[in-house]
């Protein structure tokens, strides 16, 4: 059965031209995507995202970080989109990340690591309805 995901190629990956090879490597891992939009958000518009981690230490620079530059948010859908995508992106520590994820071919740190996808169907439908209208999922 079909599942749909929320991913986000980030600042940092946009900024140095990785959005393409990215995608193309979503696409090869045999994702469909459903919807997908270049926008730029406001710092309150990032903390309304990641509102879950706003007691944590890492808050503010992330907020900053996501408002700093265009992002590609994305919904995806295949079988186990979840969990496939959370694998093909690697851990979040790019040099702890597998060899062939994303996170390890594009990411410069752990604060900028080129992408970010749901953890759970409940974070993914939030995520999904934060950056995109029902009539965008067609």
């Amino acid at each position: 059965m079909s599942q749909r995901t929320f991913s986000i190629i980030k600042p940092d990956a946009v900024k140095k031209g990785h959005a393409g090879a990215i995608l193309a490597e979503i696409e090869k891992a045999g994702f469909k995507i459903v919807s997908i939009k270049k926008v730029s958000i406001s710092k309150a518009q990032a903390e309304g995202f990641y509102y879950v981690h706003s007691e944590r230490p890492f808050f503010g620079e992330l907020t900053e970080f996501m408002s700093s530059g265009p992002i590609f948010p994305m919904v995806l859908e295949k079988e186990n989109a979840i969990a496939d995508l959370r694998k093909l992106m690697g851990a979040t520590d790019p040099a702890k990340a597998e060899e062939g994820t994303i996170r390890k071919q594009f990411a410069a740190s752990i604060g900028e690591n080129a992408i970010h996808g749901s953890d759970a169907e409940e974070t993914a439908a939030f995520e999904i309805g934060y950056f995109f209208a029902g009539y965008e999922l067609k």
